[in-house]
């Protein structure tokens, strides 16, 4: 008899709804958006494409993320890649991927706590975030990681990918949280509603 892929918990499925189709300039910042979170969390956590396989194991999800290559396929869509365009995402993988994120993010929420705490402790002391090793660490992969895979690594200054690292942190620990699915797929709603004022708004 053969076996059934369990599915994704359908509360949190339904709560990923649309209210019209993107078009293609919003799925490009969707995209974007879902390849930096990633990447953020990739920094931080030092998970790899197999923690974000088991993710999609754990939910039911192999039929959209199978294997490496189909991860990868799904990354590399976002325009801000070196030689994106092989792939174009739609909803249901962004979806997918949303809840992939999510879990891992609750997985390591406690890493994720621990990080925003700190931001927020060298804030009041007005201290470098770099001068704290877990947070310099993470900037460190967060900023090599970006410059290593993205196109515009030329046109992107130490700066900006420091405030853009951190601002993904600080995403990062509401997408923890037991409303994070949501949370997350509003936010990448809102911001494709404002694609074209740039990726990394």
């Amino acid at each position: 008899m053969p076996s059934v892929k369990p599915s994704a918990p359908k509360p949190v499925w339904d709560e990923l709804t649309l209210a019209t189709q993107p078009n293609p300039a919003q799925l490009d910042n969707i995209k974007a958006q879902l390849d930096l979170v990633l990447l953020a969390l990739e920094a931080l956590a030092g998970i790899g494409s197999e923690a974000m396989l088991q993710a999609a194991a754990d939910l039911g999800l192999t039929d959209v993320v199978a294997d490496r290559v189909s991860l990868w396929r799904l990354r590399q869509s976002s325009p801000l890649r070196r030689g994106q365009g092989r792939k174009r995402l739609d909803v249901e993988e962004a979806r997918s991927l949303v809840l992939i994120i999510c879990h891992l993010a609750k997985q390591h929420q406690e890493l994720i706590r621990r990080a925003v705490a700190l931001l927020e402790q060298m804030t009041e002391q007005n201290r470098e975030p770099h001068t704290a090793e877990l947070l310099g660490d993470y900037l460190d992969r967060f900023s090599n990681t970006y410059q290593e895979r993205m196109e515009d690594d030329e046109a992107t200054s130490s700066k900006d990918l420091t405030y853009l690292a951190l601002k993904l942190l600080i995403d990062l620990l509401f997408y923890s949280a037991p409303s994070g699915t949501r949370r997350l797929w509003m936010a990448l709603l809102d911001r494709s509603s404002h694609a074209k004022e740039g990726m990394m708004e």
